[in-house]
Protein backbone atom coordinates (compact mmCIF):
# COMPACT_ATOMS: atom_id res chain seq x y z
CA UNK A 1 0.00 0.00 0.00
CA UNK A 2 1.15 3.53 -0.80
CA UNK A 3 -0.06 6.75 0.83
CA UNK A 4 0.34 10.50 0.46
CA UNK A 5 0.35 12.61 3.64
CA UNK A 6 -0.70 16.27 3.90
CA UNK A 7 0.28 17.58 7.35
CA UNK A 8 1.97 20.88 8.28
CA UNK A 9 3.44 19.64 11.56
CA UNK A 10 6.84 18.18 10.71
CA UNK A 11 6.88 16.14 13.91
CA UNK A 12 3.51 14.49 13.28
CA UNK A 13 4.21 14.07 9.58
CA UNK A 14 7.47 12.23 10.20
CA UNK A 15 5.84 10.25 12.98
CA UNK A 16 3.12 9.07 10.61
CA UNK A 17 5.71 8.10 7.99
CA UNK A 18 7.57 5.99 10.59
CA UNK A 19 4.41 4.31 11.94
CA UNK A 20 3.23 3.45 8.46
CA UNK A 21 6.66 2.15 7.42
CA UNK A 22 6.77 -0.13 10.45
CA UNK A 23 3.45 -1.59 9.27
CA UNK A 24 4.79 -2.14 5.75
CA UNK A 25 2.98 0.87 4.26
CA UNK A 26 4.98 3.12 1.92
CA UNK A 27 4.65 6.91 2.00
CA UNK A 28 4.91 8.02 -1.62
CA UNK A 29 4.99 11.75 -0.79
CA UNK A 30 4.39 14.29 1.97
CA UNK A 31 3.19 17.89 1.63
CA UNK A 32 2.86 20.68 4.17
CA UNK A 33 -0.27 22.46 2.94
CA UNK A 34 -3.66 21.70 1.44
CA UNK A 35 -3.21 23.18 -2.04
CA UNK A 36 -0.26 20.84 -2.69
CA UNK A 37 -2.28 17.69 -2.01
CA UNK A 38 -4.17 17.29 -5.33
CA UNK A 39 -0.93 17.55 -7.29
CA UNK A 40 0.80 14.97 -5.09
CA UNK A 41 -2.12 12.58 -5.51
CA UNK A 42 -2.16 13.11 -9.28
CA UNK A 43 1.57 12.44 -9.50
CA UNK A 44 1.87 9.43 -7.20
CA UNK A 45 -1.56 7.79 -7.47
CA UNK A 46 -1.56 6.48 -3.89
CA UNK A 47 -3.97 3.98 -2.36
CA UNK A 48 -4.89 6.47 0.36
CA UNK A 49 -4.42 10.15 1.23
CA UNK A 50 -4.02 11.14 4.90
CA UNK A 51 -4.95 14.78 5.40
CA UNK A 52 -4.90 17.26 8.28
CA UNK A 53 -8.02 19.48 8.34
CA UNK A 54 -6.29 22.74 9.32
CA UNK A 55 -3.19 23.72 7.40
CA UNK A 56 -1.53 26.84 5.92
CA UNK A 57 -2.21 29.48 4.88
CA UNK A 58 -5.29 30.24 7.02
CA UNK A 59 -5.36 27.15 9.26
CA UNK A 60 -9.14 26.77 8.87
CA UNK A 61 -10.30 24.04 6.49
CA UNK A 62 -7.64 23.93 3.76
CA UNK A 63 -7.08 20.22 4.27
CA UNK A 64 -10.76 19.38 4.07
CA UNK A 65 -11.23 21.42 0.90
CA UNK A 66 -8.19 19.75 -0.63
CA UNK A 67 -9.57 16.33 0.33
CA UNK A 68 -12.91 17.11 -1.28
CA UNK A 69 -11.13 18.29 -4.43
CA UNK A 70 -9.12 15.06 -4.53
CA UNK A 71 -12.35 13.05 -4.29
CA UNK A 72 -13.87 15.10 -7.12
CA UNK A 73 -10.85 14.62 -9.36
CA UNK A 74 -10.30 10.99 -8.37
CA UNK A 75 -13.70 9.41 -7.64
CA UNK A 76 -13.40 6.73 -4.98
CA UNK A 77 -9.95 7.82 -3.80
CA UNK A 78 -9.76 6.75 -0.13
CA UNK A 79 -9.28 9.70 2.22
CA UNK A 80 -8.44 9.73 5.93
CA UNK A 81 -8.89 13.15 7.51
CA UNK A 82 -7.18 13.88 10.84
CA UNK A 83 -8.40 16.66 13.13
CA UNK A 84 -7.25 18.08 16.46
CA UNK A 85 -10.84 18.63 17.61
CA UNK A 86 -14.29 17.15 17.06
CA UNK A 87 -15.75 19.12 14.16
CA UNK A 88 -19.01 17.49 13.10
CA UNK A 89 -19.49 19.58 9.97
CA UNK A 90 -16.22 18.35 8.50
CA UNK A 91 -17.21 14.72 8.95
CA UNK A 92 -20.59 15.38 7.37
CA UNK A 93 -19.09 17.32 4.44
CA UNK A 94 -16.56 14.59 3.77
CA UNK A 95 -18.97 11.68 3.84
CA UNK A 96 -21.61 13.62 1.92
CA UNK A 97 -19.97 12.74 -1.38
CA UNK A 98 -20.07 9.02 -0.61
CA UNK A 99 -19.16 7.00 2.44
CA UNK A 100 -16.92 4.41 0.80
CA UNK A 101 -13.23 4.88 1.50
CA UNK A 102 -13.71 7.74 3.95
CA UNK A 103 -12.25 8.23 7.42
CA UNK A 104 -12.39 11.01 10.00
CA UNK A 105 -10.30 10.54 13.13
CA UNK A 106 -9.01 12.69 15.95
CA UNK A 107 -5.23 13.01 15.91
CA UNK A 108 -5.01 11.50 19.37
CA UNK A 109 -6.09 8.17 17.85
CA UNK A 110 -2.70 7.91 16.17
CA UNK A 111 -1.28 7.07 19.61
CA UNK A 112 -3.10 3.73 19.47
CA UNK A 113 -0.90 2.40 16.70
CA UNK A 114 -2.71 -0.89 16.12
CA UNK A 115 -6.11 0.82 15.90
CA UNK A 116 -4.76 3.54 13.63
CA UNK A 117 -3.12 1.10 11.21
CA UNK A 118 -6.30 -0.98 11.17
CA UNK A 119 -8.28 2.16 10.28
CA UNK A 120 -5.82 3.01 7.49
CA UNK A 121 -6.17 -0.45 5.98
CA UNK A 122 -9.96 -0.49 6.25
CA UNK A 123 -10.33 2.92 4.62
CA UNK A 124 -7.92 2.01 1.82
CA UNK A 125 -10.05 -1.09 1.21
CA UNK A 126 -13.17 1.07 0.82
CA UNK A 127 -14.46 1.07 4.39
CA UNK A 128 -15.79 3.97 6.43
CA UNK A 129 -14.18 4.89 9.76
CA UNK A 130 -15.62 7.82 11.72
CA UNK A 131 -14.22 8.72 15.14
CA UNK A 132 -16.35 7.47 18.01
CA UNK A 133 -16.35 10.93 19.66
CA UNK A 134 -17.78 12.50 16.51
CA UNK A 135 -20.44 9.82 16.35
CA UNK A 136 -21.23 10.35 20.04
CA UNK A 137 -21.70 14.08 19.60
CA UNK A 138 -23.86 13.61 16.52
CA UNK A 139 -26.00 11.07 18.37
CA UNK A 140 -26.39 13.47 21.29
CA UNK A 141 -27.90 16.12 18.98
CA UNK A 142 -30.82 13.94 17.89
CA UNK A 143 -34.17 15.26 19.10
CA UNK A 144 -37.92 15.24 18.53
CA UNK A 145 -39.02 14.64 14.95
CA UNK A 146 -35.71 13.20 13.88
CA UNK A 147 -36.28 9.94 11.91
CA UNK A 148 -33.52 8.40 14.00
CA UNK A 149 -35.68 9.01 17.06
CA UNK A 150 -37.68 5.91 16.11
CA UNK A 151 -34.65 3.68 16.56
CA UNK A 152 -34.24 1.66 19.74
CA UNK A 153 -31.11 2.25 21.85
CA UNK A 154 -29.61 -0.99 20.49
CA UNK A 155 -30.38 0.01 16.89
CA UNK A 156 -28.69 3.36 17.49
CA UNK A 157 -25.67 1.53 18.85
CA UNK A 158 -25.55 -0.78 15.83
CA UNK A 159 -25.90 2.17 13.44
CA UNK A 160 -23.08 3.97 15.25
CA UNK A 161 -20.83 0.94 14.75
CA UNK A 162 -21.87 0.77 11.09
CA UNK A 163 -20.77 4.41 10.78
CA UNK A 164 -17.37 3.39 12.12
CA UNK A 165 -17.08 0.93 9.22
CA UNK A 166 -17.51 -2.30 11.16
CA UNK A 167 -18.87 -5.36 9.36
CA UNK A 168 -21.85 -7.29 10.70
CA UNK A 169 -19.50 -9.89 12.14
CA UNK A 170 -17.37 -7.26 13.85
CA UNK A 171 -20.48 -5.58 15.26
CA UNK A 172 -21.69 -8.91 16.63
CA UNK A 173 -18.32 -9.49 18.26
CA UNK A 174 -18.26 -5.97 19.76
CA UNK A 175 -21.77 -6.28 21.19
CA UNK A 176 -21.38 -9.96 22.12
CA UNK A 177 -24.45 -11.03 20.15
CA UNK A 178 -25.07 -13.35 17.20
CA UNK A 179 -24.70 -12.34 13.56
CA UNK A 180 -28.42 -13.03 13.18
CA UNK A 181 -29.24 -10.53 15.93
CA UNK A 182 -27.16 -7.87 14.19
CA UNK A 183 -28.88 -8.55 10.87
CA UNK A 184 -32.25 -8.19 12.61
CA UNK A 185 -31.25 -4.83 14.10
CA UNK A 186 -29.97 -3.60 10.74
CA UNK A 187 -33.21 -4.66 9.04
CA UNK A 188 -35.09 -2.65 11.66
CA UNK A 189 -32.88 0.37 11.02
CA UNK A 190 -33.50 0.18 7.26
CA UNK A 191 -37.24 -0.16 7.79
CA UNK A 192 -37.49 2.80 10.17
CA UNK A 193 -35.37 5.00 7.90
CA UNK A 194 -37.53 4.11 4.90
CA UNK A 195 -34.71 2.40 2.99
CA UNK A 196 -36.29 -0.14 0.68
CA UNK A 197 -34.84 -3.60 -0.16
CA UNK A 198 -34.56 -2.65 -3.84
CA UNK A 199 -31.82 -0.17 -2.98
CA UNK A 200 -29.46 -3.08 -2.30
CA UNK A 201 -26.08 -2.64 -0.67
CA UNK A 202 -26.42 1.15 -0.91
CA UNK A 203 -28.88 1.05 1.98
CA UNK A 204 -25.99 0.64 4.41
CA UNK A 205 -24.24 3.75 3.08
CA UNK A 206 -27.50 5.69 3.04
CA UNK A 207 -28.19 4.73 6.66
CA UNK A 208 -24.77 6.01 7.68
CA UNK A 209 -25.34 9.23 5.75
CA UNK A 210 -28.69 9.70 7.48
CA UNK A 211 -26.99 9.15 10.80
CA UNK A 212 -24.22 11.64 10.13
CA UNK A 213 -26.05 14.22 8.05
CA UNK A 214 -29.49 14.68 9.59
CA UNK A 215 -29.90 17.71 11.84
Amino acid sequence: MRVVIAEDSVLLREGLVRLLADAGIETAATVGDGPALPGAVAEHRPDLAIVDVRMPPSFTDEGLRAALRVREENPGMPILVLSQYVEERYATDLIGGGAEGVGYLLKERVADVAEFIDAVRRIAAGGTVIDAEVIGQLLGRRRGGDPLGELTPREREVLGLMAQGLTNGAIAERLVVTDGAVEKHISGIFLKLGLQPGEGAHRRVMAVLAYLGHR
